[in-house]
């Protein structure tokens, strides 16, 4: 599912290529002086630590030169499961050998989801429990005797013809026959890719068949090629030839007139249903064919939203990208290999953000730079809201349930990964049977640990003003510091209040006094600053208190010489 906040249609120009808090009271902690690792590290060398193996302390030396020395610092969990958390502390402290006890893990967070959200979680939740069955129902077939959808099509549909579709009407479950309305839809255009039905009940002033046709050869010509080339090949499970756009206003009822005003106008524009290619699914659950599921153009409201008809026309182009890539991910993971699990949320997520991206990107190319601005600007903000609290947003996320925040540490890693390993990268991970932090592993030859502690760093030296920045600790397609998220500040200082997003801590290195909640993937910063001359600091990363932080979270300190 793919929801669009209206407060996001906007003029805003893109220019492409922590919650911690610091507690003064009390002493000092202690540290084992026995296990206290010394980190000696030149400018722009970096290295990352497992507090197990120095007790959580690390040692840095006297500054001996005539200039500042400045580190940056990440408390991060590097863990490769999704709902792993726990509070950490990270402070200036004293040799001493103390011995430490264990942290507790975490639960997650509990603030009751938009509705937007709680669809989309509980679609990726019917993905995991449809991806064996549909492995399971594609190995049965034999030659000859593929299933075939209600009714029969052995070609693409003919324009203008109708047919009936069972669509999800539910926002919560879509599990039981009652969840499901059935409506009926006419063919208004086809293409070589792409079957466009729109439901014959649809509102008035509406799209418009030239309106439809423009969509059919977006679709067409550059959405389905883009996403094909860049994931892999859908299925046909309904051997039809084409994958079917169906715009309904079933869609446009998920969200309440009163959600529409509540959230500021984000709504559900459109989604993939998994049971759509699970052959086993039963009938009022499934119409057994790749299908696109669409808002409605409702310029008077009559169903929930408003939405023009230029609205729907220009938001539905990414809207299809984004889904598309769901649909193809899915069907590559268990019809096409034969796997038994769908891909977890936050890769899936990522990678369909950047399929966003780079729908984007393709008008860029083209050189127009307000349909780029304007597709891009959703994973730029989700972006932002990460950045700007990296310390209450997990990266790993099951069923792309999550905030605004962990979306856009979605995208953000999905886009380091691609920079850093290659545009041939999506695909590898898309056309396998592996899921998760071990499907990144096995495709990028780097354990996770690797690849996402790197990471983290990458969010603060990557284009940092300066500084000679390693090229494994960049993103190499934008510049967010000095150019995107600089020109949005310039342009609205409301929205965006900082030039760049992520503001570490700073404390002298003897100060250092750090505290929060480590979650899954996620980290918090801060920069330990060090004058001419001054004396070695120690410190002390563990769980609340002086606890050993537990290592279910995995956690890491993370550690880059600036200067």
């Amino acid at each position: 599912m793919k929801d669009r906040t209206a407060a996001r249609i906007v003029t805003w120009a893109l220019v492409a290529t922590a919650a911690c808090r610091g507690d003064s009271t009390g002493p000092a902690p202690t540290c084992s002086s026995a296990l206290a690792s010394q980190l000696t590290l030149a400018i722009g060398a970096y290295s990352s630590i497992d507090p197990a193996s120095d007790g959580g302390c690390v040692t840095f030396p006297a500054n001996a030169s005539v200039d500042s020395a400045e580190y940056l610092l990440v408390a991060q969990s590097a863990a490769g499961t999704f709902g792993q958390s726990s509070p950490f502390a990270l402070r200036a402290a004293m040799p001493s050998p103390a011995p430490m006890a264990v942290a507790p893990l975490l639960a997650e967070p509990t603030a009751p989801p938009s509705p937007a959200v709680r669809f989309d979680g509980m679609l990726r939740r019917l993905g995991r429990e449809h991806a064996a069955r549909a492995a399971a129902a594609a190995s049965r077939r034999l030659p000859g005797t593929a299933l075939r959808p209600s009714p029969p099509v052995a070609a693409p549909p003919a324009l203008g013809s109708l047919r009936r579709f069972t669509v999800c009407a539910n926002e919560t479950s879509c599990g039981a026959a009652a969840d499901f309305k059935t409506v009926g839809a006419r063919v208004l255009a086809v293409g070589a890719h792409v079957a466009i039905y729109v439901d014959t009940l649809a509102p008035a002033g509406g799209l418009n068949s030239a309106d439809v046709d423009t969509l059919r050869q977006v679709f067409d010509t550059l959405l389905y090629p883009l996403d094909s080339a860049n994931f892999g090949a859908v299925s046909d499970l309904d051997a039809n030839g084409v994958v079917i756009a169906l715009m309904t206003p079933v869609v446009n009822s998920l969200t309440t007139k009163a959600a529409c005003s509540a959230s500021g106008g984000a709504y559900i524009a459109g989604f993939f249903f998994p049971a759509d290619l699970d052959p086993s699914a039963p009938a009022f659950q499934t119409n057994r064919g790749e299908i696109f599921y669409s808002v409605v153009a409702d310029p008077n409201g009559t169903v929930s939203c408003a939405h023009t008809a230029a609205q729907v026309k220009t938001g539905t182009p990414g809207t299809f990208a984004h889904e598309f890539q769901h649909m193809i991910n899915f069907a590559q993971h268990t019809l096409i290999q034969g796997g038994t699990v769908s891909e977890e949320g936050w890769l899936d997520e990522g990678l369909s953000q950047y399929a966003e991206e780079l729908t984007a990107r393709r008008y860029l190319q083209a050189g127009d730079t307000t349909t780029f601005s304007r597709l891009a600007i959703n994973d730029v903000f989700d972006a932002y809201q990460y950045l700007s609290t990296t310390g209450a947003a997990a990266l790993l996320i099951e069923f792309d349930q999550g905030t605004q925040a962990e979306r856009g540490a979605s995208w953000l890693f999905a886009r380091y990964i691609v920079d850093q390993y290659g545009a041939g990268l999506p695909a590898k991970l898309v056309q396998t049977t592996l899921a998760g932090s071990g499907n990144l592993a096995a495709q990028t030859g780097h354990s996770f640990d690797t690849t996402v502690t790197r990471w983290a760093l990458a969010n603060w030296v990557s284009d940092l003003p300066g500084f000679l920045t390693p090229a494994e600790l960049s993103y190499t397609s934008w510049h967010f510091r000095t150019r995107t998220f600089a020109s949005l500040y310039q342009q609205d200082s409301a929205t965006f209040r900082h030039p760049y997003p992520l503001v570490p801590t700073a404390s002298a290195g003897s100060a250092v006094n750090l505290s929060g909640t480590l979650r899954s993937g996620s980290g918090v910063y801060g920069r330990a600053l060090q004058a001419p001359g001054a004396p070695a600091f120690t410190l002390l990363f563990s769980g609340s208190g002086t606890a050993a932080l537990p290592a279910a979270v995995v956690p890491r300190l993370d550690v880059i010489r600036l200067r």
